[in-house]
């Protein structure tokens, strides 16, 4: 990223709680114009929730996170306008063709009926699944349900991608399919993508990388830099000594307190 270039993403000392467990302390990253950032951490770690304060489920009461230099608690709509979400949990309406499910998603972000239905066929021939179209959703693969999603996301034109564990329960045909055309989206369309998942073989050569723990960063930087500061051989070792040494670490403050 250059001195000048506004970041896609940029969260400042975010912290969040839900009473007294603190989901998220003091978060801090960004993420550049067309970056691949994938957020890493087991479940628990604080990325739904991270998810939720980015895209306006939950307000947050402390810390700055800006979309493109939009404020998204003091500038909700220009903020949220530059977003595509994919969340963990689906959201298609089963009983609603493909293509309907899209082009309702589009009159949500004031698309006309006849340019969603462009866009639509336009993102679903890129992802192999325009003759899908007029079949209800409830008759797709997990997978196939996955790409509509993508797709949906992606139908306003936004130019930052959120997917919160896009790949669960998928099998590995359709996991790689969804990691290509991510890729294909950053490389070929500028897009930024903030990806999270506890799986540590979707961190790619190229990705930049959050290590989120128990609600804190850990490290970040592009995939051969966290693993250099790890002092590990590969991201597998380099995740498994930061997570082990923050507990460690958690674990001897909570010692000395008692």
């Amino acid at each position: 990223m250059t001195a000048t270039a506004i970041p896609a993403l940029e969260i400042d000392s975010l912290s969040h709680a839900f009473g007294a467990r603190q989901a998220l302390d003091q978060v801090t990253c960004a993420i550049a114009p067309s970056q691949h950032c994938v957020l890493l951490g087991l479940n628990g770690a604080g990325k739904t929730t991270l998810f939720s304060l980015i895209t306006r489920l939950y307000d947050n009461a402390s810390g700055h996170i800006r979309v493109f230099g939009h404020d998204v608690r003091c500038q909700p709509r220009p903020a949220l306008r530059h977003l595509g979400v994919v969340f963990q949990q689906r959201t298609l309406d089963l009983d609603l063709s493909v293509l309907q499910n899209l082009i309702y998603h589009g009159a949500l972000h004031g698309l006309p009926a006849g340019q969603a239905k462009r866009r639509a066929e336009e993102e679903l021939t890129r992802l192999g699944l325009v003759e899908r179209a007029g079949d209800k959703v409830r008759k797709l693969s997990g997978g196939q349900m996955r790409r509509v999603e993508i797709a949906r996301a992606l139908l306003h034109r936004p130019r930052l991608l959120l997917l919160d564990e896009p790949t669960a329960g998928l099998d590995m045909d359709s996991r790689q399919a969804i990691m290509d055309h991510v890729q294909h989206l950053c490389r070929d369309q500028g897009l930024a993508v903030l990806w999270a998942t506890h799986l540590i073989d979707e961190v790619l050569p190229s990705s930049q990388v959050v290590v989120l723990h128990l609600g804190r960063v850990l490290a970040q930087g592009a995939r051969d830099e966290v693993i250099a500061a790890a002092g590990a051989g590969d991201i597998r070792e380099a995740f498994l000594k930061l997570t082990r040494d923050s507990c460690a670490t958690v674990a001897t403050g909570e010692a000395t307190q008692a």
